[in-house]
Parts: structure tokens; sequence; C-alpha cells
């Protein structure tokens, strides 16, 4: 008895301690708010999709307030509806106006605002989807959206910090999205956003973590019945 109890201890300690580490391997990277697109290109129009976990433990969030640039403004903007939420695209004004397709245009969306009905939203360990359709993209390489999520106990999340290239990720970037040439490989939304690569790396990781968890109780248990087989010789 005396030489299998150190093995089972062993056998505990080991499980407990690979059991945090999948914890803390799940938990590690940082849910950001992100916004990706296929088809979005310079000069044309597309949909963007702006995906939003929830990173609170305790309250749901129940609003999201996109800021659209209105330096190169999306003349054209339409917002797909989402079961439980409603959504506001006031129009404000644009000064100096500018010129879309031969038209001089003096009013564009500059907020977008996706808000839970009373008693709902995204509850702690989900997220959302929330798509907007419009153009046109300007004649860049991509296009900051800044975007404020408002949680249920009145705290928020300013997605506003710029990313500068070369230097380390801010605490709350602000969503950027990559505008794609007109001649790219057609990619899924799912895809083609941040947070799905993410989230996949994450999922290698854990399932490798697993993987070794199972070996390793594996090899413990081959080790038990080789302490157990020891002792039946040794009492013969």
């Amino acid at each position: 008895m005396h030489l299998l109890r150190p093995a089972r201890r062993l056998a505990a300690l080991t499980a407990v301690s690979l059991a945090g580490l999948l914890v803390l391997g799940t938990g590690a990277a940082s849910a950001h708010v992100t916004v990706g697109s296929a088809d979005a290109a310079p000069g044309g129009y597309g949909k963007t999709t702006f995906r939003v976990p929830n990173e609170s433990d305790a309250a749901s969030t129940v609003a999201l307030r996109v800021q659209v640039p209105t330096d190169t403004p999306l003349t054209s903007l339409r917002a797909r509806p989402v079961p439980g939420w409603t959504i506001t695209l006031p129009p404000t004004t644009i000064d100096p106006p500018v010129e879309v397709h031969g038209e001089t245009v003096d009013t564009a969306v500059s907020v977008v605002e996706f808000r839970a009905e009373p008693g709902g939203g995204i509850a702690p360990g989900e997220f959302q989807e929330f798509a907007l359709s419009g153009g046109p993209f300007p004649d860049a390489d991509s296009l900051t959206f800044a975007a404020v999520q408002t949680y249920s106990d009145g705290s928020e999340s300013a997605w506003i910090e710029p990313i500068v290239e070369g230097q380390a990720e801010p605490q709350y970037p602000a969503p950027v999205l990559a505008l794609t040439s007109t001649d790219a490989a057609p990619v899924s939304s799912d895809a083609g956003t941040p947070a799905a690569s993410e989230e996949e790396g994450n999922g290698t990781a854990v399932t490798a973590l697993v993987l070794a968890v199972l070996g390793l109780l594996a090899g413990l248990g081959g080790l038990f019945l080789g302490l157990t087989a020891r002792r039946r010789t040794v009492a013969s």
C-alpha cells in the first residue's frame, strides 16, 4: 500500500495542475472588438462585420456605438437587423459636401448605435456580430472605426486607441478594416476577421494541452500498474 500512495498523489496533483493550465490557456488572449470584410475594396461597396465579445464576468454588453469616419464618409450605409436589438443611424451634415458618382452629398451617417432590448444583450462568455453594408470606401489600405462597448453595470470599454506600426498593440485598439483590392481572392467573413483567426489559434493551443493531459495521465496509469505488479511480486 505504501508504494501506491505516492503514485496516486502524483496523479491527482498533476491532473489539478494541468486543469489549471487549461483554464489559463483559454483565457489568456484578450478579446477585442474587431471588424472584417470579405468584399470591402477602395472606391467600392461591401459588407463589414463587427465582432463583439463580452469581456465581463458579471455584466452583459447592452450597447455598441460605432463612429463612422466623416473625413471619408460612407455616403450609403445600411445595417442588418439583429433580433433583440434596436439600431439607429442618425445622419449628420458633411461640411464641406462631397461628390459621389456625379452627385453632391451633404449628409451621411457618422454614428451607428446597436442597443439591446431590456433584459437582453451579450451575456458573459458570449459574443455577437453586427453587420453594415455600404460605401464607397476611401482609396486607402484600411479604415479605422472607433467603438464604445457599454455594459449592463454602467461600465464602458472605449475601443479608440490607434494601432501604430512598429509599436505594441494598445490595450483598447480601435477596430481597423483592411480594404482588399478588387482582384483579391474571396475570403469568408468568419475567416476574414481578426477575432476568428485568434479563436482558431486558441482552439489549437487548447487541443494540444488536452492531448498532453491525456498522454500524461496514460503514463501515470502505466506507472500505477507497474507499482501494483511489483507489490504483488514482492508479496508472493
